[in-house]
């Protein structure tokens, strides 16, 4: 299989999943920052322009984090990547939606991208702090679902790396994550395949 992510990314998350799963895929590094996304080579295999996008052996491409973490737990059912019942596996579907979809899709966005949302550099601040109050509004929703949980199932699931990465930038751009969410974020940082995968995308 083959990889194309952007270290530090979302598609960190689904690094970590591949890992887990412990089967060989090949990385490829998508720079964002300059473009990459929108060169021919690359929209060629996801038309989309985004990341993370997984070419499986068959050579057909998977795009958006969810669809790519519950296939590869749906193809590995060994690692144990989705509770065995449908009330659990909604669930974790239910939290992949929310953290992708709001937390990064609504919240992160404006804080990162908030040229996006308006050509006026006056406006940029407003944005900004517009995408904060969204995503830690969303991290004490979710601190609520980990009230006594180690993991969003009970046990590590594809939830979990979701959640993962936007803890992750929480961490890098000063957002106090609350009790429940900074315990699941440190208990993530000590999981050996979390620390492999930070070595190798750069992180110390």
């Amino acid at each position: 299989m083959k990889l194309y992510m952007t270290p530090g990314s979302c598609s960190t998350g689904i690094h970590i999943l591949l890992e887990e799963i412990d089967k060989p895929f090949e990385a490829y590094l998508v720079n964002l920052m300059a473009g990459d996304q929108y060169k021919a080579d690359y929209v060629a295999i996801n038309p989309k322009s985004t990341i993370p996008t997984l070419v499986r052996d068959d050579g057909t491409a998977l795009t958006e984090f969810q669809a790519i973490a519950w296939w590869l737990a749906r193809s590995n059912p060994k690692a144990g990547l989705l509770p065995g019942d449908a009330e659990g596996e909604t669930r974790v579907i239910e939290t992949m939606d929310y953290v992708v979809g709001t937390i990064h899709g609504q919240g992160y966005t404006r804080i990162f991208t908030a040229d996006n949302y308006s050509p006026n550099v006056a406006d940029h601040d407003a944005i900004k702090a517009r995408g904060r109050e969204i995503v830690e509004r969303c991290f004490a929703v979710m601190n609520d679902t980990l009230a006594g949980r180690e993991y969003v199932a009970g046990r590590f699931s594809i939830a979990d790396a979701a959640l993962f990465y936007v803890e992750f930038w929480a961490d890098k751009i000063s957002i106090a994550l609350p009790p429940n969410c900074l315990a699941h974020y440190q208990r993530m940082l000590m999981r050996p395949v979390v620390q492999r995968v930070l070595r190798e995308e750069g992180y110390r």
